[in-house]
């Protein structure tokens, strides 16, 4: 049985690099725009009740396919984990799983915040999240503890941040403070360069402190 999309994303993720490692960690918004065939608000109904969803969506830019080792970046990008074990995209089915959180639904677009998923995304399938069978809150988190790291100390020229919407500046300092970086890549020096929305952000980490050198759209 082949599926196709209900609805793509559209948010500030303009490409791979710069997107929150999971979802929930960073309060920016996104928007679920359903394709004509599924708009029909009546499939919603209901929803408003809820706080959070399940997306199920689509690696859509992966490129290559199966792996069934994969070498998570997080862990250096020297050990390999069995694909099975990991939120790789270079899976036999390509499909992503995220819980957001529900802002408003109006004409039928639904808004969510917590999203991990890129800009044009398709979306599969969208799913209430239910806390009483969905929260597990003893479960082990195996290899995947030392994935989440602490987080960086963010210095922003005020000057360069005013330039962004007030409503968008907290979560970008979040996605910043989260570390884009990948984790083999530990050069002081080095000058990174994220797209967000229409601006180009421009950092460089030294140890514990990320800095903001130039801001571009």
């Amino acid at each position: 049985m082949e599926i196709e999309p209900i609805a793509y994303v559209e948010n500030d993720y303009k490409e791979k690099f710069g997107i929150p490692r999971q979802s929930g960690l960073v309060n920016l918004t996104s928007k679920i725009v359903f394709v004509p065939k599924y708009s029909d608000e009546n499939a919603l109904r209901g929803l408003e009740e809820f706080t959070h969803i399940w997306l199920i969506w689509g690696f859509s830019e992966v490129k290559g396919g199966f792996s069934p080792t994969v070498r998570p970046p997080r862990l250096g990008g020297n050990i390999r984990k069995g694909v099975f074990a990991t939120r790789s995209p270079y899976r036999p089915n390509p499909l992503g799983l995220s819980v957001v959180r529900l802002e408003r639904i109006e004409r039928g677009v639904i808004t969510v915040s917590g999203a991990d998923i890129m800009n044009g995304t398709p979306i599969y399938d969208i799913k209430p999240y239910l806390q009483y069978v969905d929260s597990i809150p003893n479960a082990a988190n195996g290899w995947a503890l030392a994935e989440h790291g602490g987080t960086l100390n963010v210095e922003f020229p005020e000057e360069l941040l005013r330039q962004i919407p007030e409503n968008k500046r907290r979560g970008l300092i979040e996605l910043l403070s989260q570390d884009p970086r990948p984790q083999y890549q530990n050069d002081p020096e080095r000058i990174y360069t994220m797209a967000f929305g229409q601006w180009q952000i421009s950092f460089r980490v030294d140890g514990e402190r990320l800095f903001v050198v130039s801001l571009k759209k």
